[in-house]
């Protein structure tokens, strides 16, 4: 492993090309194998430039997800379209589905997506999934008649298990859980007990999977991102991190570059760490379209070794660059740019780093 492990942490720009084909699909005005067509020609182009960009462990940029987290929910039929709405902080919303009517169970899991990445490289994948806390909010507040909560959680737990087995059985190196609705929780209630709830169901999924198993799971954590806006960038982390890196996982990926305090954050996450755990330190800001510097980037990554040990180090960047198909915010060519810098201001930080290591 490198001195200072990096990787994405999921989604970048859908072409506008591929966009308009999802669309048309979607619509029924698309064949099948016609959508597959642009599938192909998408993961291929960014597997290719992501390994032009010197990345170690690479993904497929979700290029034929939905989005990050309705993949397991397309073609349900026991969904209905007004579930709970998440705010933005530009004024717009992503509304959830809810379910209608048990059982539940995912119609994709993510692992299916690994065989067209692997026709396309040999290096290492990475794989991310949806949360089971993200999962439980579709159970509608007045419940169900013929399902109950209870069961649910039972089912939902079930299938969050097989969807990140699904992704080991197809070969991923790694599997990060999408958990953005961590900081969210404690906007929503102050008293912490749903960010609790949270990661106990979280945990529940987690108890699983062996400990070396578990070593290669991550969870990622940020205020949300969408056409350059976020949902909790106005919580303390500080109320987040402690209990975050309670998380029976190995690896965690955390919004870092946004962040308004990030010297505070970082000292909380140091006194937190547990030892089997590495925090990979957002150092790219996916809402900004300036482009970093492979000199900033290090000067992230060296203010985080002031208190990370570094062992326990990597960078990543802060979100997924387009988590909705339809977000058009960021182009392909910044996202490319940031993530090389990344990877080439993380090689200079290793570099300088290494006599302490």
């Amino acid at each position: 492993m490198n001195l200072i492990p990096s990787e994405s942490v999921g989604s970048v720009p859908r072409s506008r090309e591929l966009q308009e084909a999802m669309a048309a699909f979607s619509q029924g005005n698309l064949p099948e194998r016609e959508m597959n067509k642009y599938f192909d020609e998408a993961v291929k182009d960014t597997i290719h430039r992501m390994k032009n960009t010197g990345s170690p462990i690479i993904s497929d940029g979700e290029q034929t997800k939905s989005s990050f987290v309705t993949y397991p929910l397309d073609g349900l039929t026991n969904l209905a379209s007004d579930g709970i709405s998440i705010p933005f902080e530009d004024g717009h919303t992503r509304q959830l589905p809810k379910l209608t009517k048990g059982p539940f169970h995912y119609s994709t899991y993510a692992g299916s997506y690994l065989p067209r990445a692997k026709k396309y490289t040999t290096l290492p994948l990475k794989q991310a999934v949806i949360s089971a806390s993200a999962m439980s909010l579709l159970y509608p507040s007045e419940g169900l008649a013929d399902y109950t909560q209870q069961q649910f959680i039972i089912d939902l737990v079930n299938q969050s298990v097989a969807d990140i087995r699904s992704c080991f059985d197809n070969g991923a190196h790694h599997v990060q859980v999408d958990f953005t609705e961590a900081r969210l929780a404690i906007k929503l209630d102050p008293s912490k007990a749903l960010l609790k709830q949270f990661i106990d169901l979280n945990n529940q999924v987690l108890s699983n999977f062996s400990y070396l198993e578990r070593q290669r799971i991550g969870f990622h954590t940020c205020p949300g991102g969408d056409h350059d806006s976020t949902h909790s960038g106005d919580v303390d982390y500080a109320e987040l991190i402690p209990l975050f890196l309670t998380l029976n996982s190995g690896n965690f990926y955390m919004q870092m570059a946004s962040e308004k305090n990030p010297t505070k954050a970082l000292k909380i996450i140091g006194e937190n760490i547990q030892p089997n755990q590495r925090v990979y330190i957002g150092v790219i800001d996916v809402i900004n379209e300036a482009i970093e510097t492979p000199q900033m980037v290090y000067e992230r990554i060296m203010a985080a070794a002031e208190y990370i040990p570094l062992n326990q180090l990597g960078t990543t960047d802060d979100c997924g660059f387009s988590p909705f198909s339809d977000d058009m915010a960021t182009s392909r060519d910044t996202a490319f740019a940031k993530i090389t810098a990344r990877i080439e201001g993380t090689k200079m930080a290793a570099e300088k780093l290494k006599f302490k290591a």
